[in-house]
């Protein structure tokens, strides 16, 4: 059945929307106004674990759910009042249910509602009420949020996995947005500053929303049976996947490249090119919302022919201006990377304009080339925990963040018992929404749990004059835990507006005198916040075990990784599957975890020093020169042997047996007739892929090499590819990966010398030997 043309948040809120009425509607039904609180804090604890998943897995996830928040719930209950008990209790829930969210983002999510539904539990505690009542409302809560979603889900079952594909087509047009700026020529003096640091930032928006749909993906290909519309989804993330590897592609020098350029009308219809593609990605985006096919835009398909015709125009002048052959060497070089660049974009030109065929295309389901990478490991729990042992130690975060946690909890509910104060556990409610692993997203929480709050509290100490009755207050609750929900995700400081006005009102349905709360609120926040903040600032805070030099060299040797797999598939066959994909996606969610902690460094003034913060970003930016060199060759894998075998088969050479290209670049590609290569390449070939090899281990191993060695492997290097640059012999396929090895060798002493800026004396990272030729 076809999803309607519903907007997704939409779709998100309607759960939290039905469950909240639903709830609001019984309390009002059985006159029992003083039960609102416990059943919305439980509706809400149940939209804080909702995870997306096929029918079983959210099944398996609500029976885990109830189980750990019956435990969380019961055991706070039983606790409340007793004092150091208590606070034993909670400091040791804490720390359990930090250390679990090491198990995977299953277990993660459910304990962080448990811990949420236990703060929870002591806010909604009535002393006049039955011990049994208060969890059993919040249970209750949570089953109500649980039963929708899963009528929600047999209704649109793939309507998450939908949305998560149109956000990665959404990030990637921005990715495209972010590729044009190197194609003005006016800024070419700026290239390697300002645009590529925003293409790094970009591009780790892309790598998260390909994840998300990866994972989507995943839950819902574990059974016997694909649905035609997961298959359908599948193969627009296949699409989308290898779109991106060309889109990240560098075949040229961008600095050198504007220059030459900048007179010529070639360069703007590049950029107004790339800009038109990543509208298309997010009209691609926009119909996948809509649940309507994408109609390809004849403008852009006019734009690349445009494109195409200026090219030739521009070789045409450029061989007929230049005479002197040395010149001529330097033109027909950069004349071969802008042929493969319109190449790269009729590819990417291709993809789009055939994407509804394509997504529409049958494939084996149970073929390597469809089967999707898991993100974690959220498998049987003995084995998670025999897992988890490993992450006993201060060197891991989420160890460090578990004992952190744990004394800000136990911190907090001294405060409350020691002072007795009256609703002081939003003290602890505050510290434990807002203390985050990272110092940064901390710092940021905090101001807008403050200011969210204090709006909260001003808004809603005029509520009651215009709320009088039980059920104008029922309405309110229904509003503010709507919009709180809608909120969350986008605007923390708006989110806790609206959970302000939600809480002061279930309170004054509890007969709690809300002016006299609205203080104690503000002075609450301020007081956990304060608290959340001093403990990621003073207690093994981040910074501290921030490992620039460690993100680096995994960057570096992933790029590496990468490399050596594209060597592998074109010396014995082009194949994308699951390990290729894994590879390329490791090489880019690196250089995503090493742009974070460059982020993280800028944010932390005086932690770091300048030198440190700039060989930081000096590496990023070769970091990612780096992997668009590399995925360079990848995107030409295909086109690279369709190429040899046929100027192979034009010299006469009989066909010989090879795996065929997994994605062709034309229709005709997958019927090129197949055969050796032609005599005068055989020189170049053993020759390129032993150079190729070479650099791909000398990359994984950097970081542990001395500079002898780094010099010796260098040398022998650039030995090769001097060599291969005369054994070129004026063909093409040879020329594209002499230039686009040539182009990566380029980057090894950089990424040699900022790594060597980074790291202390003595200090050098493990890794493998480097293996000598």
């Amino acid at each position: 059945m076809r999803t309607p043309a519903i907007n997704s948040k939409v779709i998100a809120t309607l759960p939290i929307f039905c469950c909240v009425m639903l709830a609001c509607g019984f309390v009002w039904a059985v006159r029992q106004p003083a039960w609102t609180m416990p059943l919305v804090l439980g509706v809400i604890a149940g939209g804080l674990v909702d995870l997306d998943n096929g029918l079983t897995g959210r099944v398996q996830n609500i029976v885990l759910t109830a189980l750990a928040f019956s435990f969380s719930s019961l055991l706070v209950q039983t606790m409340l009042g007793t004092g150091l008990p208590f606070i034993v209790t909670m400091t040791a829930l804490t720390f359990l249910f930090t250390v679990l969210g090491a198990l995977g983002l299953r277990y993660r999510t459910i304990a962080f509602g448990a811990l949420a539904v236990a703060t929870y539990t002591t806010l909604a505690y009535a002393p006049q009420t039955p011990w049994f009542l208060n969890p059993l409302l919040i249970l209750c809560g949570t089953l109500l949020y649980s039963s929708v979603t899963l009528c929600l889900h047999v209704v649109f079952p793939h309507r998450p996995v939908q949305d998560s594909m149109a956000a990665a087509f959404a990030e990637l047009g921005g990715y495209f947005d972010a590729k044009a700026a190197f194609f003005d020529p006016d800024e070419a003096e700026w290239l390697e500053d300002g645009p590529r640091l925003a293409l790094a930032r970009q591009n780790t928006a892309v790598i998260n929303a390909f994840n998300q749909c990866r994972s989507a993906l995943f839950y819902r290909m574990r059974g016997q049976h694909r649905h035609p519309r997961t298959a359908r989804m599948l193969r627009l993330y296949f699409i989308a996947q290898d779109v991106h590897e060309r889109i990240s592609s560098t075949h040229a020098d961008y600095r050198e490249l504007a220059e030459s350029l900048k007179n010529t009308d070639l360069i703007f219809r590049i950029h107004r090119l790339l800009e038109l593609q990543g509208q298309a990605c997010r009209d691609v985006a926009s119909s996948l919302r809509a649940d309507m096919p994408y109609a390809y835009s004849a403008r852009l398909q006019r734009a690349m022919t445009g494109c195409q015709q200026s090219l030739r125009v521009h070789a045409q002048s450029r061989q007929a201006e230049q005479a002197d052959q040395a010149e001529q060497g330097g033109q027909a070089d950069q004349l071969h990377a802008l042929q493969r660049l319109m190449d790269n974009l009729a590819g990417i030109d291709y993809q789009l304009s055939h994407i509804e065929s394509a997504a529409d295309a049958a494939f084996g389901e149970n073929s390597d080339k469809t089967r999707i990478a898991a993100q974690e490991q959220d498998g049987p729990l003995l084995h998670a925990l025999r897992a988890m042992r490993g992450q006993l130690n201060m060197r891991s975060p989420v160890f460090r963040h578990a004992v952190r946690l744990s004394l800000v909890v136990a911190l907090s509910c001294t405060v409350v018992e020691l002072l007795h104060l009256n609703l002081g556990y939003w003290i602890l409610l505050t510290a434990l929404f807002v203390c985050q692993p990272n110092y940064s997203a901390t710092r940021s929480r905090v101001n807008q749990r403050i200011g969210g709050t204090i709006a909260g509290v001003l808004v809603g100490s005029v509520v009651p004059w215009f709320t009088p009755t039980v059920e104008t207050k029922l309405g309110i609750i229904v509003l503010t835990t709507t919009l709180f929900f809608l909120m969350r995700n986008y605007k923390y400081s708006w989110s806790t507006f609206f959970i302000t006005i939600q809480a002061l009102t279930s309170l004054s349905l509890m007969g709690v005198d809300i002016y006299a709360a609205m203080p104690v609120r503000i002075i609450d926040t301020i007081t956990g916040a304060a608290i959340a903040w001093a403990a990621v600032h003073f207690l093994w805070p981040d910074w501290r075990y921030l490992s620039l030099p460690a993100s680096a060299s995994a960057s570096i040797a992933s790029n590496g990784a990468y490399l050596e797999r594209i060597i592998s598939q074109l010396e014995n066959g082009v194949d994308d599957d699951v390990a290729y994909r894994s590879v390329r996606r490791l090489a880019h969610e690196k250089a995503a975890a090493l742009s974070s902690a460059i982020s993280d460094m800028s944010s932390q003034p005086g932690r770091h020093s300048p030198q440190m913060q700039g060989a930081g970003l000096n590496l990023l930016k070769t970091s990612y020169a780096l992997i668009g060199y590399i995925s360079a060759l990848g995107a030409y894998r295909s086109q690279i042997a369709q190429e040899a075998r046929q100027e192979a088969s034009a010299a006469g050479q009989p066909p010989q047996t090879q795996p065929s290209p997994a994605a062709p670049e034309t229709p005709e590609a997958a019927a090129a007739p197949q055969a050796p290569e032609a005599p005068e390449a055989q020189a170049f070939t053993p020759l390129f892929f032993d150079t190729a090899r070479q650099t791909a281990q000398l990359l994984q191993a950097l970081p542990g090499l001395d500079d002898s060695a780094f010099a010796a492997a260098s040398e022998r290097i650039q030995s090769g590819v001097r060599a291969l640059r005369a054994r070129v012999q004026g063909r093409r396929p040879n020329s594209v990966l002499w230039q686009q090895l040539s182009l990566i060798t380029r980057q090894l002493a950089p990424c040699r010398q900022m790594l060597k800026s980074m790291t202390p004396p003595g200090e050098a990272g493990p890794t493998a030997p480097l293996q000598k030729p």
